[in-house]
């Protein structure tokens, strides 16, 4: 055992030229990376005892299991069926090789096998099977394929398990699984789900049994086969659980309506993936709950499975069409089908903004009145290669459209006036709101009557013209004669004149007055302000002390001594400049 710990640590630790060594000294397969070879080298010398093939697996307990995915040098916890998906992936496949984006290039036939391996559903199609591989890829990403940078560096030391013989003790355990599973098969006759599969295991492991015994899963398997019929699906589903009920009346007309509004449905969903992902379950809610004002009844579940099943199908299809693009044409008619696409080019790309203009307010129904447009030249849309440049040559000419839309003098003062107009509107009354909206749809009409009050007053916009402004505003029903509308307004039209050369940038007006007063009502406003501060001045009466009392009187007196002294020297002064005058 001391020389299979010392060989594990020196496998951990091997490179790629290491490890072909290693391998050809014992004899084995010297192919796959690096983290492949390791882990063929690790079974076959570490773990010679183990039965690790597929059906092996099946028969390891659980607690074994952490043991021998820490030998490998892998993530250790997890469910049971997710410890041998870990394993099964770690032993059979490269992780630079399987990856969600490859799997796209494998057929039915090997995404089967791979199902079955990972103990997946193996009912449905090809792109059902593809999305339930691709989430369990997705969920073990970064826990299989490479071992522990621990490991690597020569940290740590693992224990290395080996099998128990416990045959009686499998064979009993098997025995109460199988009366279990005959109970619950008998209790659910019409099928069951995997939510109720997988409560059954949970009580099973609570009550002490072993469920990662072999019996556990042909005995399911074979009540499942017996019990339920593989049908092709033609969706993928996005629920693991599917009604097995009879559509209601209700329901077989929401259904019929979408069956018949296809077209309508697939148009909104390439919107929605422009932005959105089909793994954002909240955003696709959401986006599926906003084409009930378009009349779908989402509120039915079928209804939602069936636009989920419709979103999906686009989303594949819109990952064809992009790889399609940038690939060769497959077949022969597929190249003539993009011949006559290329041919037609010039007249689609004149009709879209006839198109687009005619359906503004419906991006939806315009996408769908081009593909009307694109079907009437005759082009194929079942060729995803043919579609694909359809609808990218739609999206170029939207996104082309709106940077001219950014950079359109008109729209950049619009939006100007817009913030104005918006800043702040949360805090406004709702009768506030809906003017501004109402402004915003008369935008255009808003700017010629200010070009026409402008240009009668020469350019003048005094407060008669800014008064005539919203008088006549006034009169077409906008309540804009308020505190909040009309310092607003009257900026937006300043706004408007400024861009027309009609005024300067210093006469928009900054704080338009929605209260005018006159200079003696503001002189009487600031006169009751002040006596109004006067007020909250605090009016303090200070005790003097009799010290400083009397220290003050004899300062003053000074003072006054001080003064008489001086008035006596002006007197003596001037009376000896008479006294000399008249010796003189």
């Amino acid at each position: 055992m001391s020389n299979r710990s010392s060989l594990l640590s020196e496998l951990y630790q091997a490179r790629l030229e290491d490890l072909k060594e290693i391998a050809s000294a014992y004899g084995l397969a010297k192919n796959g990376s690096v983290e492949y070879l390791r882990a063929q080298l690790i079974r076959d010398l570490i773990l010679p005892e183990w039965d690790l093939t597929l059906d092996g697996l099946n028969n390891i307990l659980n607690s074994d299991l952490g043991s021998l995915l820490g030998v490998f040098g892998i993530k250790k916890t997890g469910s049971l069926r997710t410890r041998r998906q870990r394993l099964y992936l770690h032993l059979n496949h490269d992780p630079k090789q399987l990856k969600e984006e490859k799997l796209d290039k494998m057929t039915k036939e090997e995404l089967h096998a791979l199902c079955k391996a990972l103990e997946l559903p193996r009912s449905g199609n090809r792109q059902t099977l593809l999305i339930r591989v691709a989430g369990v890829l997705s969920a073990q990403h970064k826990n299989w394929g490479t071992i522990k940078r621990s490991l690597k560096r020569g940290g740590g030391s693992v224990e290395i398990p080996m099998p128990e013989d416990s045959d009686e003790e499998q064979t009993s355990q098997s025995q109460s699984i199988e009366k279990k599973v005959e109970t619950f098969v008998s209790d659910h006759p019409e099928g069951w789900t995997f939510e109720e599969e997988s409560e059954l295991i949970e009580t099973m492991e609570e009550e002490g049994l072993d469920t990662s015994l072999s019996d556990v899963a042909s005995s399911i398997e074979e009540s499942l086969t017996s019990h339920v019929m593989d049908v092709e699906q033609p969706v993928p589903p996005m629920l693991q659980e599917l009604s097995s009920e009879e559509p209601t009346l209700e329901e077989e007309a929401a259904l019929l309506e979408i069956s018949s509004r296809r077209a309508e449905v697939e148009a909104a969903a390439r919107d929605y993936l422009l932005v959105g992902s089909t793994t954002d379950l909240d955003d696709m809610n959401s986006f599926i709950s906003s084409l009930s004002n378009h009349g779908f009844s989402v509120e039915l579940a079928r209804v939602q499975d069936a636009i989920r099943t419709i979103i999906m199908e686009t989303a594949y299809r819109s990952e064809q069409e992009k790889n399609a693009l940038s690939s060769k044409p497959g077949s022969w008619s597929e190249r003539e089908a993009i011949r006559l696409f290329e041919q037609m080019r010039p007249q689609l790309r004149e009709r879209i903004p006839e198109i687009v203009a005619g359906r503004r307010e419906n991006l939806v129904q315009a996408r769908m009145e081009f593909e009307e447009e694109a079907r009437s030249l005759g082009l194929d849309l079942r060729s995803p290669a043919v579609s694909g440049r359809l609808h990218a040559l739609f999206d170029l000419h939207l996104e082309i459209s709106e940077a001219e839309e950014l950079q359109d003098p008109s729209a950049a003062r619009r939006n100007r006036m817009l913030r104005i107009l918006y800043h702040g509107a949360v805090h406004l009354p709702d009768e506030v709101r809906r003017t501004i909206e109402r402004l915003e749809r008369n935008l255009p009409s808003f700017e010629s009557l200010v070009e026409t009050v402008l240009e009668s007053s020469e350019g003048d916009f005094s407060e008669a013209q800014q008064g005539l402004i919203i008088r006549f505003l006034e009169s077409k029903g906008y309540l804009v004669n308020t505190s909040e509308l009309r310092p607003r307004v009257l900026a937006c039209a300043g706004i408007v004149g400024t861009e027309l050369g009609y005024l300067t940038p210093s006469q928009i007006p900054r704080l338009a007055p929605g209260i005018l007063v006159s200079d003696e009502q503001v002189d009487a406003i600031v006169a009751e302000l002040k006596a109004l501060a006067a007020t909250f001045k605090p009016q303090e009466a200070e005790e003097e002390e009799p010290e400083m009392q009397v220290a003050e009187s004899v300062a003053d007196a000074s003072d006054r001594v001080g003064g008489v002294r001086g008035q006596i020297d002006r007197v003596d002064s001037l009376l000896s400049r008479l006294r000399l005058q008249d010796d003189q």
